[in-house]
């Protein structure tokens, strides 16, 4: 009886040792992350002050419309009750002569007339006359403007100014991509092939990008290879010869290009003196030139992945494919090789990433058939300091590098990853 008896009382000492056991469990790990996060979080700061607010700040640019609406706001307003269907009434028309005064006296007048004429080119002179044109009294503002300039009484204009005067707009979006708002059916077209020209810019920033990793991937394989077959100190020795390029400025290195291989260069000088050729080879100021400075400049940025990947490869692997009467090439390219896939997609997606983005040197060693995408973002915000056309082409890479990274994943995922999922 006395045995029976104490059978329930153990249990539920065990069950309460249990129930405390998982609570001190859940307590510990609760402390855990709470002193993880606190760790974290001056890193998750940084990266949210310095990295996503300033993505973030660039994506709203590409759609912001704040240049009609902060310079004609009663206009704005008048406009958000008209129908469409007819010309709006005469105090739409005195609401457009009050905030065209007001934005003259304030500045504003030009950044107006800027952003309709990216509607249209006319709408620019059209704003800059209208006042011009205004008659003195009031009462009858729609009757004058119309017959000083009858554009006004076209309904199309009066819809592109509505457009523009909306928070946000797809006219930069589009514009990157060379379509637009054709201002009479308010349909997106295709921009004529005269005017078609950021399409064509953007394949010749992925081919020019994707040439320069190939030529880096041919280089850089090679000489990593070789550099992992060298003893530790020989190697780390030739490493540093590697990282000396990081160490000199990106102009002066381009600006040395320059150097070697204008017309009366060094690489000229020496071909010509050996007579490898008769005249001096067009080597700068052409797609030549960007080719060769931006494999120079980016090759340390393959070889390091490689040289990281290959180190940690054995090469008892390969004198065992050898040692069963594979041919040393065949070793190499079916047991090496795959093996620096990783290596090799990480150098790769790292040097094409870089490539994209490069302003300088394509800017001074290429011709204005071998500019890339980032000319033109610095062309409109330092020249024409058209933000939101900036903020597109800006958008336009930022999608391609978060695509790329999406494919990387992909492709160097494992098979024990693949099989958890």
């Amino acid at each position: 009886m006395t045995s029976s008896g104490a059978m329930p009382a153990q249990n539920a000492a065990g069950a309460l040792t249990s129930a405390t056991l998982k609570q001190q469990l859940y307590q510990s790990q609760k402390v855990y992350k709470r002193r993880t996060w606190l760790l974290v979080a001056p890193l998750l700061l940084f990266i949210l002050i310095s990295f996503v607010v300033p993505i973030g700040s660039v994506l709203i640019k590409s759609v912001a419309n704040p240049e009609v609406r902060e310079g004609l706001p009663t206009l704005t307003a008048a406009l958000s009750h008209w129908d469409g269907a007819a010309l709006p009434d005469e105090a739409t028309f005195q609401a457009l002569i009050s905030d065209l005064r007001r934005a003259r006296a304030g500045g504003q007048i030009a950044t107006v007339a800027k952003r309709l004429s990216y509607e249209s080119p006319d709408y620019r002179g059209l704003i800059m006359r209208t006042l011009r044109a205004a008659p003195d009294t009031p009462g009858n503002t729609r009757a004058a403007l119309i017959q000083a300039l009858p554009q006004w009484g076209d309904i199309t204009v009066w819809r592109s100014v509505r457009r523009a005067s909306r928070p946000f707009t797809s006219f930069y979006v589009l514009a990157v991509f060379d379509h637009k708002v054709d201002v009479r059916t308010a349909e997106i077209t295709r921009l004529p092939t005269g005017q078609a020209l950021y399409i064509g810019v953007l394949l010749r920033t992925l081919l020019m990008a994707a040439v320069v990793t190939l030529l880096c991937l041919a280089l850089g394989y090679p000489l990593a290879y070789w550099l992992a077959k060298q003893p530790a100190g020989r190697a780390n020795l030739l490493l540093i010869m590697v990282l000396l390029p990081f160490w000199t400025s990106l102009i002066v290195r381009t600006a040395s290009w320059i150097v070697l291989l204008q017309s009366g260069g060094l690489i000229n000088g020496a071909l010509l003196h050996t007579g490898l050729i008769d005249k001096p080879l067009v080597l700068v100021f052409n797609r030549v030139g960007v080719y060769i400075a931006m494999t120079h400049i980016l090759m340390p940025f393959i070889v390091l992945p490689l040289f990281a990947v290959m180190k940690g490869i054995s090469p008892n692997y390969m004198r065992a494919a050898i040692s069963l009467g594979a041919h040393p090439f065949t070793a190499f390219w079916r047991v090496y090789v795959p093996q620096t896939y990783a290596g090799i997609a990480a150098g790769g997606l790292l040097v094409f990433i870089m490539a994209i983005g490069y302003y300088i040197t394509p800017a001074l060693l290429g011709g204005p058939g071998d500019q890339m995408l980032s000319y033109f973002v610095a062309f409109f915000t330092n020249t024409t300091m058209n933000w939101g056309m900036a903020a597109a082409l800006g958008s336009q890479l930022l999608i391609i590098v978060i695509l790329l990274y999406i494919v990387y994943i992909r492709v160097t995922r494992t098979q024990a990853e693949l099989a958890a999922h």
